[in-house]
């Protein structure tokens, strides 16, 4: 009987996620200091659930939008998972509140500041 790999997914299209104790301050401090990927995360916050990529209206190109959100999912700011053809995006508000208490609330109290000429 031959040994099955432990690590292999249930479905092919599973992305990897860094665990809630492997997020780094540093990493989502990169993540969250461009403003394209900032504005995706008041996006994800102001809805509260899963919003799709296409959901989120960016002002580049696809390519970098995908960039912007492979990002924001290596550092740990947000989950995406796959239903039907769509990817599907959360933010870990839990994980980072649970993590950092206080740090994402900040940001994106500043982040509104700045767009409202405040």
């Amino acid at each position: 009987m031959t040994k099955q790999p432990d690590a292999v997914p249930a479905r092919g299209r599973e992305l990897p996620h860094p665990d809630p104790d492997a997020i780094r301050l540093g990493d989502v401090l990169h993540a969250l200091a461009d403003p394209v990927r900032l504005s995706v995360v008041s996006a994800l916050a102001a809805d509260g659930g899963e919003l799709a990529c296409s959901e989120i209206e960016l002002p580049v190109t696809r390519s970098t939008c995908t960039h912007h959100y492979r990002v924001l999912r290596e550092s740990g700011v947000l989950r995406q998972i796959y239903r039907g053809t769509a990817k599907m995006n959360q933010l870990r508000r839990k994980d980072l509140d649970d993590r950092f208490p206080g740090l994402l609330d900040s940001v994106l109290a500043a982040a509104a500041g700045e767009g409202s000429g405040g």
